[in-house]
């Protein structure tokens, strides 16, 4: 940065640069699903953005009267404040936006857009979001108070230098979230074509091949309703160390529950890592190329992951709340058997086999009785064809993601130190 420029940088309290700092409702609201109201808490945060997923929904005079409180709008810019402090989001203007609101783990900040860039103030908060959780006391289980978010200073340039930082970092978002863009429509493909194919029947050839009666209804001949268990050669979960997994420095990564979210997606953020003479002994839970992963106990018991062309990582494991699962490869292959995993009535069959409410779960015997129709060898290996660039992709998109994430996050803190100069190109 340029002399004359770098001495207008200023500290400015938060409380200065905000019109409003407020949080999320102090109490509970009434659940309405399918209303299109949203009461988002800090679970809902993540990687930059609002997740609904899972968001909670609720009654419209509900969410008029805590909308009240946090008028939440677009550009507005939110910070987990509770549980896990520090996730950030900024608020797109679409009219999602428009029909949520907040438990109280969530602050929303207004910036004032004649002193502030909301993007700028986005990404000035996370460059230095861990001094922002020493201010709250120094780990990420306390709360953040409002007052000493208001009193937090950041360093604010000019509003043209503001602009072009956050021209700068903004692109790289772009880029991410063109890819996964592309990652959601290759899903939906590959879903179709496994749905159209396995569910429907409607297959090449499939006029002329005659039904035949099964336990699943009228199946065409030549395929079979197996147990899923006849179909793998490997079902199998992996361990922690004695006392947990613990800050290590030069470990394996070991994959949980929290990161089992479908092809192409994980949170390196959250990552916890094993010692590598722990992993040395490990004789299960290793994960290989083309591993698919299931979430075994927990609150979404169910969920997938598919592990391959080296991504997440080319050498990592799994923990006891993970099964890693590989097929024979004759009728069922891993393509078609994440793809079916990946179906509803998959997932609901998955969960039914849950009986311990208190305690959710699914063991080896549950998973490795559920029935699937399989198809003869010919179709399997024929849709294996078909369906593999998708997916192929997707992980290529994955890493650009990953890379581009990098990137990023190493030009961050010089941006907004002034170290880079905004004047110049910037690849």
């Amino acid at each position: 940065m340029g002399a004359s420029e770098d001495s207008k940088w200023q500290s400015e309290k938060l409380e200065a640069i905000c019109a409003q700092i407020t949080d999320g409702k102090h109490g509970d609201c009434q659940d309405e699903p399918n209303s299109g109201f949203y009461f988002a808490s800090c679970k809902d945060v993540a990687n930059g953005k609002l997740n609904y997923e899972s968001a909670r929904q609720i009654t419209e005079a509900d969410f008029l009267d805590t909308h009240r409180r946090t008028k939440f709008a677009p550009s507005d810019v939110l910070i987990t404040n509770s549980g896990t402090i520090g996730r950030m989001a900024l608020a797109p203007d679409n009219e999602l936006t428009r029909r949520t609101t907040f438990q109280k783990s969530v602050a929303i900040l207004k910036p004032i857009v004649s002193r502030v860039e909301p993007n700028f103030l986005y990404y000035a908060l996370q460059s230095d979001i861990h001094r922002l959780i020493e201010f709250a006391g120094g780990t990420a289980q306390k709360n953040l108070l409002l007052r000493d978010l208001r009193a937090f200073e950041v360093s604010v340039p000019p509003l043209p230098v503001q602009r072009r930082i956050a021209g700068i970092l903004s692109s790289y978002d772009e880029l991410i979230e063109n890819s996964q863009r592309r990652i959601r429509i290759l899903e939906e493909m590959a879903n179709a074509l496994y749905r159209e194919w396995f569910v429907n029947f409607h297959f090449p050839g499939h006029k002329k091949l005659p039904r035949v009666a099964s336990h699943f209804g009228d199946i065409p001949r030549g395929w079979e309703v197996s147990t899923l268990g006849a179909q793998l050669i490997a079902l199998e979960s992996g361990k922690r160390p004695k006392g947990g997994i613990r800050d290590v420095e030069d470990g394996v990564p070991s994959i949980g529950a929290e990161n089992i979210n479908g092809i192409g997606r994980h949170d390196f953020d959250i990552e916890k890592f094993v010692a590598r003479e722990f992993f040395q002994e490990m004789r299960r839970g290793i994960v290989r190329d083309r591993d698919v992963a299931i979430y075994k106990d927990g609150a979404y018991i169910g969920k997938s992951s598919y592990f391959r062309d080296g991504f997440p990582h080319s050498e990592c494991c799994v923990n006891e709340h993970v099964f890693l699962l590989r097929a024979n490869g004759v009728r069922l292959r891993q393509n078609a058997l994440y793809l079916w995993l990946h179906e509803p009535d998959t997932v609901h069959a998955i969960r039914a086999t849950n009986a311990n409410a208190a305690q959710p779960g699914i063991n080896q015997q549950s998973v490795g009785g559920l029935k699937v129709i399989v198809p003869d060898e010919n179709t399997a290996a024929h849709f294996d064809r078909l369906v593999e660039p998708l997916l192929a992709e997707i992980i290529n998109l994955a890493k650009r993601i990953q890379n581009l994430s990098k990137t990023r996050d190493l030009l961050l803190p010089r941006l907004l130190s002034g170290q880079v100069n905004v004047n110049t190109e910037v690849s």
